[in-house]
């Protein structure tokens, strides 16, 4: 079975976590498949809107780092329990900050990958 972890990883350390040496977009644009989708508690977003969701991110918060604590593959889905923290520079989730609050919070996300790419 092909190892999905490999496919999903890259999303978090070089799409997620802000990398100088990464060109964001075009970074997202090979791991999420046209089609994708990302699924959140109040909205879906399409990959063209995610992309410029992360952009703003890297913006506002210029140390955002995406620690994979855990990745668990079934079947065409990958499972990742991950670390996030930064410090934003601006009006961050209601609260303003202006780069004196930082925050860590962990997630979990679940992933669906098709033809080498992430569609959820």
């Amino acid at each position: 079975m092909e190892n999905l972890k490999d496919i999903v990883a890259p999303f978090y350390t070089q799409c997620l976590t802000v990398n100088a040496d990464t060109k964001v977009a075009e970074k997202m644009s090979q791991i999420l498949a046209d089609s994708f989708q990302s699924k959140g508690s109040t909205d879906t977003k399409g990959k063209e809107q995610l992309i410029g969701q992360i952009q703003f991110f890297w913006k506002l918060v210029p140390d955002l780092k995406w620690e994979i604590q855990e990745m668990i593959q079934e079947g065409n889905q990958v499972v990742v329990r991950s670390l996030a923290s930064g410090t934003p520079n601006g009006n961050f989730m209601g609260v303003e900050t202006n780069g004196t609050k930082s925050f860590k919070t962990m997630t979990i996300d679940i992933h669906t990958v098709q033809n080498g790419q992430v569609i959820e």
